[in-house]
């Protein structure tokens, strides 16, 4: 316990208190939260739309530039993770449980509440389709992309601390160990532990639904008690995996999400109306390309009767920003040896074309029941967003067994997703430990665990108290959002350090194709000059050879 730092103790405090604040007054903390969400999102999603689309011109930037050459490590480490690895655990730590969640309900929802066309018509069926893909594509990954380049550069690279604090030395030198740094890395640790246990709430309503929906005998009893007892169980399964640590639990496990991942998609895509699917995907792919720039700038600022903007694409930018910390820290900390080139094009491309083939499935899926009259749209509305996906599993065979691979699924992302979040929030409040104590992750677990499990029983008595918390970290997104800025400016100061280094690659790289040409040119020359002796010979020999004369 000697690595414990400040940052824990004081971190722990707010988390304890603001935990307290929505056990003893939620419909207090509901106002107040929405109130300033609301004041955020009116005043200030253009700074949302423009610095979420900043970040993506920077990944595409360092994928060109001749920084893209730059190894997060040493010049001669290699990756510690193989490409199926490093992938399942970008997308364990992304957005497993949220594609889950919301690869059914948001289309829908997109259907019958367009943002510009008529409810419930096929432009309005492309719109939902366009729009998915969008919110959840290249700029929530490219966010995730800068934070975890920013970190995995000045840790692998620069030989600096694990910590965010740390990436501000170009900008504040020694003042990173000091209030400042200990400031920042507070921050950070506040916005992942809300951040996280606001989507495990999702999770848990998720898996409580999954369960009634299979086990109909168990609707009677109490939702609230029944996702609490959900998150005890789940907290004991991810006190295991911690355990072992990210070479074991965390890395079988998420091998296992795609695993299963792959299945439940495949078998919904196979069994499903396959060549709508693919239709969905190919012209999804075409009108997110084709929309992307309108998409990324538009504030629907002629039109004030209209909040779908702040309510959807404002929502999830901030969104994805709050949970930037963890998601960046986690990708950090699994990627050490990769190229810039190679990391910003894995973590940006990969995710992104994966969540467009997912939307495609379960969204163009849905849209097709519906069309048909399934009414799965009545029934998310009558039961709740979670069961959009159980309301769609309900339409195929082996409803009770694919059902069961769904929920399987929704828990091993839970446990992966706060085990991955301890690990952050260890490194964090241990000095930067990359591996840091059990006790500690342990701990995190519990916070995490306990604000999903307190916020959602305050939600049955005062309204909401998961969208309170979800609400609170979307407040924490728009300091963040500055504090990216500030690393990516830290981040280029640091790599302009780098320019004589590329000069001397690109001089090394010059010379050893020069030689190599030479090289090839005196080989090129001396098998013609072989050539020409070979033909040389030949002649002589026909010469000196008497003619045969004829029998």
């Amino acid at each position: 316990m000697k690595q414990i730092t400040t940052v824990f103790y004081v971190s722990l405090s707010i988390a304890i208190a603001f935990i307290l604040w929505g056990a003893i007054a939620p419909t207090n903390m509901k106002d107040i939260t929405e109130t300033i969400q609301k004041m955020i999102t009116s005043e200030l999603g253009w700074f949302y739309l423009l610095s979420a689309t900043f970040y993506v011109g920077v990944g595409i930037y360092l994928i060109f530039s001749p920084y893209g050459k730059i190894k997060l490590g040493k010049p001669d480490e290699e990756p510690e993770y193989n490409y199926l690895t490093w992938f399942a655990f970008l997308f364990t730590a992304g957005m497993g449980i949220g594609l889950v969640f919301w690869g059914a309900a948001e289309p829908l929802s997109h259907f019958f509440s367009p943002p510009y066309a008529a409810p419930e018509t096929k432009q309005a069926a492309a719109e939902a389709m366009r729009y998915s893909i969008f919110h959840w594509g290249i700029h929530p990954w490219a966010i995730y992309a800068v934070v975890a380049l920013t970190l995995a550069y000045f840790q692998y690279r620069k030989d600096e601390p694990a910590l965010f604090s740390s990436t501000f030395r170009p900008l504040i030198g020694h003042r990173v160990t000091g209030p400042i740094g200990k400031l920042i890395d507070v921050f950070v640790v506040f916005a992942t532990v809300f951040g996280t246990a606001t989507s495990l709430g999702f999770g848990a309503a998720q898996i409580t639904a999954g369960i009634r929906y299979v086990f109909p005998q168990l609707q009677d009893f109490n939702v609230y008690i029944f996702q609490v007892v959900v998150i005890v169980i789940v907290t004991i399964l991810f006190s295991l995996s911690a355990a072992t640590g990210i070479d074991k639990g965390i890395r079988i496990l998420s091998n296992l999400n795609v695993r299963l991942a792959i299945i439940l998609m495949t078998f919904i895509l196979f069994l499903g109306p396959t060549s709508h699917i693919m239709g969905v995907f190919t012209q999804g792919i075409g009108s997110y390309a084709q929309n992307f720039f309108s998409m990324s700038f538009t504030m629907d600022v002629y039109n004030p009767e209209s909040s779908w903007v702040q309510d959807w694409t404002i929502f999830y930018w901030a969104w994805w920003i709050s949970w930037a910390p963890f998601v960046g820290a986690f990708i950090a900390r699994v990627s050490r040896g990769r190229t810039i080139r190679e990391f910003v094009i894995g973590v940006i491309a990969l995710p992104s074309l994966f969540g467009t083939l997912w939307f495609s499935v379960f969204g163009g899926s849905s849209l097709y029941f519906e069309s048909i009259g399934r009414d799965l749209y009545s029934h998310m509305q009558e039961s709740g967003t979670e069961m959009a996906l159980f309301s769609l599993l309900e339409q195929f065979p082996l409803t009770f067994v694919i059902s069961i691979i769904a929920v399987l699924l929704i828990c091993s992302f839970f446990i992966t997703s706060v085990d991955s979040a301890t690990v952050v929030l260890g490194m964090q409040t241990t000095g930067g430990n990359l591996n840091p104590p059990g006790i500690v992750k342990f701990i995190w677990g519990l916070i995490i665990s306990g604000t999903a499990a307190v916020l959602l029983i305050t939600g049955g008595k005062a309204g909401t108290g998961l969208t309170a918390l979800q609400t609170a970290s979307i407040i924490g997104a728009f300091p963040f959002a500055v504090i990216i800025i500030l690393m990516i400016v830290s981040l280029f100061k640091e790599l302009r350090s780098e320019k004589a280094i590329l000069v001397v690659d690109r001089e090394r790289v010059r010379q050893e194709r020069l030689a190599l040409r030479t090289e090839r040119e005196r080989v090129r020359r001396e098998q013609h000059i072989l050539k020409r002796e070979q033909q040389r010979f030949k002649k002589e020999k026909e010469k000196s050879t008497p003619p045969r004369k004829n029998d």
